[in-house]
């Protein structure tokens, strides 16, 4: 009796062919797991977000929003607030804290302000706060014939030096008084306080700062502050040479360089215009 063709086996390379990896399958569909995870993280950096809101911004229905969510929670990646929503969790600031203890600032730094000391071919400092004055932490020589006599370790004035202002930029004007107050006592030979506090307020709206012969007679710098994870100034970066290789122009120039270079640094230490604005916001 001849057999119903619809009842027939496949031949064997035709039911391999047929059958999907389970493995292949598993991987892609953790990763697309993953993938989600990470994004809702994204969704809930600004703050508590209602479910049907994170399940919105996700393109999920609120079922599958809600069980990704309930996993972060066990693993302390999200919080719950009733009445307010999901918020990052414990767990992220342990991660924050230990990453940062991990982070070399120095090594992070270095191979962004070599790149600028290439493309400028001048010196490229990085440095930071300490006790009160501008600690330089690295120097990359630049190639011109320019002696800039800085060295690692030196301590330079917050208020006279590129670099030094950089750092100053998110004080409030009661803190650059003092500051100025204390690097030039009264009867010391003083620049002009308005004009210096003027030039300030312009740094700040502009995010970077100049030397203009204040620190050195004849050198002139470019400097930009750097960020990590929280937003807050940790170092600053600066270009200097010699006036004659320094005017306006190229000063002006220079400045959106700096900058593209610190955030650079910035995003490599976890800042992100997100958060800045997050702490911004906090702030008023």
């Amino acid at each position: 009796m001849r057999q119903n063709p619809s009842n027939e086996e496949s031949p064997p390379e035709a039911h391999v062919a047929a059958e999907p990896d389970a493995k292949s399958t598993g991987k892609a569909q953790g990763s697309q797991t993953l993938v989600r995870g990470l994004d809702l993280l994204d969704q809930v950096i600004d703050g508590p977000v209602k479910l049907a809101e994170l399940s919105q911004r996700m393109g999920l229905t609120r079922s599958t929003t809600h069980r990704l969510a309930n996993a972060l929670i066990d693993r302390g990646f999200l919080t719950f607030l009733p009445r307010e929503g999901y918020l990052l969790g414990p767990k992220l600031l342990q991660l924050g804290f230990l990453a940062q203890g991990q982070a070399d600032i120095v090594q992070i730094a270095r191979p962004r302000i070599e790149e600028l000391a290439a493309q400028t071919e001048d010196t490229v400092h990085f440095g930071r706060l300490d006790a009160g004055l501008a600690l330089y932490l690295d120097k990359i020589p630049g190639r011109r014939r320019v002696d800039i006599s800085s060295r690692i370790g030196d301590r330079q004035p917050l208020t006279s030096t590129g670099l030094g202002k950089a750092l100053l930029l998110d004080d409030d004007e009661t803190t650059w008084t003092t500051v100025f107050e204390t690097e030039h006592p009264a009867g010391s030979r003083r620049p002009d306080y308005a004009i210096w506090l003027e030039r300030m307020r312009g740094y700040v709206a502009s995010g970077h700062a100049y030397d203009l012969e204040e620190n050195e007679d004849l050198i002139r710098c470019v400097a930009a502050p750097v960020r990590d994870a929280s937003g807050g100034i940790v170092g600053a970066i600066s270009v200097s040479s010699a006036a004659q290789y320094m005017d306006d122009g190229r000063m002006a120039t220079l400045s959106a360089q700096v900058r593209g270079t610190a955030e650079r640094i910035s995003r490599d230490l976890g800042w992100s215009p997100e958060t800045q604005a997050l702490q911004r916001r906090r702030k008023r």
